[in-house]
């Protein structure tokens, strides 16, 4: 029988999932000139896709913490850790052919599998601390930032004033304060015992739409590699035959 999972984990990780779509699909329709360029780097779409990479990398801390907080479980750690950073690497090499000028090289698959190993560091420390520490990892851009960070192998910190230009960056500065503050919220819930009786279920318990939608959440990382194809194809083929 499938291990119960934690159904709002699940649930905000759909949610998080369709937010990505919509953006997406909104980018993919100014790509063909169907929406107004520059659609999507307006306040309120490029904001929203803050908003929706933040929800994403906050999620994996929040996992961190449930998989590992009472010790590491190094097998099952490097597992994932292997299928998010091939997951990244498959990302890099699909922009890099077919948009060089603008690959993703640290996107927000390769900064979870980076924010991940990182936070191992981190399993340890208080709610309190983390959320110390979370905030400071917001201000260090403001304050760290230097001409002595722009060589490419270190661009992936966040602190460097030149950057080649990407599809999408999530640098461990600011980023990490993200995943920070996902540990800090499984921390709490854990010591208030609220994720001890967080409503679980099973997978397949439900059908149709709920079942669908909390299915969409146990599988986020094949779906996130697979909907940006799709997306392309479908409006592609509807602008080639309407």
């Amino acid at each position: 029988m499938p291990a119960e999972r934690i159904l709002l984990l699940d649930a905000l990780r759909a949610s998080a999932l369709v937010g990505m779509v919509v953006f997406h699909f909104v980018f993919d329709l100014q790509l063909f000139g169907l929406v107004p360029q520059g659609t999507v780097f307006g306040w309120g779409w490029s904001n929203f896709a803050r908003l929706v990479a933040a929800s994403f990398i906050a999620l994996a801390g929040v996992s961190l913490v449930i998989a590992h907080d009472d010790g590491i479980r190094w097998r099952a750690f490097a597992r994932r850790l292997a299928k998010i950073a091939l997951a990244a690497l498959a990302v890099s090499a699909a922009t890099y052919a077919s948009m060089p000028g603008q690959f993703v090289y640290f996107g927000i698959l390769h900064a979870i599998a980076a924010f991940s190993l990182i936070g191992l560091g981190f399993l340890r420390l208080r709610v309190s601390v983390l959320l110390v520490c979370g905030i400071l990892v917001v201000v260090a851009p403001h304050v760290l930032r230097s001409d002595a960070f722009n060589a490419p192998a270190l661009w992936w910190l966040g602190l460097s004033t030149q950057t080649a230009p990407t599809m999408d960056f999530e640098p461990l500065f600011p980023w990490f304060a993200a995943f920070l503050f996902g540990m800090a919220a499984a921390k709490a819930a854990k010591t208030s015992g609220g994720l001890k009786h967080a409503r679980r279920y099973s997978p397949g318990a439900y059908g149709h739409l709920k079942g669908a939608f909390l299915w969409a959440g146990r599988h986020t990382l094949i779906l996130y590699l697979v909907h940006q194809p799709v997306l392309i194809a479908l409006i592609w083929a509807a602008t080639f035959f309407i």
